[in-house]
């Protein structure tokens, strides 16, 4: 399951996973940020803020969030990913040879830290 905030004004959107991950939790993400993107060319960020990554509900949920980064890892600035988790906290490394987007990976605690850094303040 995923839970997510798109601050329009900041053009911020924040992720919390809470479960495994679904291919509806990527079409309803798709929904909410494809206008926003539409509308204005991209955004500013996105945190991923997730104690530890809860992994996929199925192949299906996999194939959707492979094809959800394809589709708008060109339309998002900045990535932080906010977690004490070992997968997340490599996916800055991993993900620098497919995404455009500057990511960095801050610790759980540290979600004031990495929003400001989206915001272009540190």
């Amino acid at each position: 399951m995923l839970t997510f905030h798109l601050n329009a004004l900041d053009g911020i959107l924040s992720l919390e996973p809470s479960g495994p991950l679904q291919a509806s939790d990527f079409e309803a993400l798709a929904r909410e940020v494809d206008p926003y993107i539409e509308k204005n060319g991209y955004m500013n960020g996105l945190l991923i803020h997730a104690p530890s990554f809860p992994g996929w509900g199925d192949f299906a949920a996999f194939l959707s969030h492979i094809r959800f980064v394809k589709s708008h890892q060109h339309y998002i600035k900045r990535i932080a990913a906010v977690s004490d988790s070992g997968i997340l906290s490599v996916l800055p490394d991993i993900a620098k040879h497919f995404v455009q987007s500057e990511i960095r990976h801050f610790d759980y605690a540290d979600h004031d830290v990495a929003l400001a850094w989206l915001k272009g303040e540190g």
